[in-house]
């Protein structure tokens, strides 16, 4: 497996991190959890098209994982690929139709594209037939617990404590090539997702704050700090560990020394702090 980071951010605006979105790649299948702001571009950055991927997983549905979906579903439709596989938590299957739907947002450009005479003849010049359908994702919704067998590969998730009871909430792991990569999503550690990341080849959790960091008692279960994490994945026998989301000030020189710091002390197999277009072998 391979994994390519296309954000590696949160909701702010910065330059150096796109919001979340993460690429694997196993046999033929190009698998994307998440699809923030920014990852669009990235993915394209990353050398491959809209088009290649086969497989979309939410965690959840806060913007910063899923401002892309539009765009992404879009582009490869004015590509010619079948439909996209997605899977996440309610209500991405109204969101698919307020997106796409007859009366949704973009039906406006829909119509354009697929019914004014310069626009089906553009379609026809690129190589496609008439009528020329709708975008249509496949669209299945989830909750903790699904699982799904793909062409060589497994995924299966568990519910991650962050913004319920107004959002589902997920963590994935999927396991190939005799390998397993769990990405938590936005979590708070709890027993399901360290049940989900035992025995993980590779491991990237997301982190919103730091050791010392002050923060309302009520998103302190819910933010886990990087000894939290690394000391989670001690316990689930993780080997490799990754953290993800940071936030601007937590890219600050020092903060960010003292965070790698923490992760070399608190957890003896390979850890790093992810940056956008970063790859890794699983």
């Amino acid at each position: 497996m391979k994994l390519t980071i296309l954000g590696s951010g949160s909701p702010e605006a910065y330059v150096r991190r796109a919001s979340s979105g993460y690429l694997v790649e196993t046999g033929d299948d190009v698998i994307l959890f998440d699809c923030g702001g920014g990852v669009f571009d990235n993915l394209v950055r990353s050398g491959r098209k809209p088009s290649d991927i086969t497989h979309l997983f939410f965690t959840h549905l806060h913007t910063d994982h899923m401002m892309d979906y539009a765009r992404l579903v879009h582009a490869a439709w004015d590509e010619g690929a079948p439909p996209l596989k997605v899977f996440g938590p309610a209500p991405i299957a109204g969101i698919t139709e307020g997106f796409f739907g007859l009366d949704g947002v973009l039906s406006h450009d829909l119509r354009a594209r697929t019914e004014l005479l310069p626009s089906q003849e553009v379609w026809k010049a690129r190589g496609g037939t008439l009528p020329r359908p709708w975008p249509a994702p496949d669209v299945t919704e989830i909750t903790g617990g699904f699982a799904f067998e793909g062409e060589g590969w497994h995924l299966s998730s568990c519910t991650a404590p962050h913004a319920q009871p107004v959002l589902d909430c997920l963590g994935f792991a999927l396991n190939a090539e005799g390998r397993k990569f769990v990405y938590s999503g936005d979590t708070g550690l709890c027993d399901g997702i360290e049940t989900l990341c035992r025995g993980a080849d590779l491991l990237l959790h997301w982190c919103y704050r730091l050791d010392g960091e002050e923060a309302h008692p009520m998103m302190v279960p819910l933010t886990p700090t990087p000894s939290e994490i690394a000391a989670m994945a001690t316990r689930a026998d993780v080997k490799r560990l990754l953290l993800s989301h940071f936030r601007i000030h937590m890219d600050a020189p020092e903060r960010h020394a003292a965070a790698l710091g923490v992760l070399e002390a608190g957890f003896a197999g390979e850890s790093a702090i992810v940056e956008d277009l970063e790859t890794y072998l699983i």
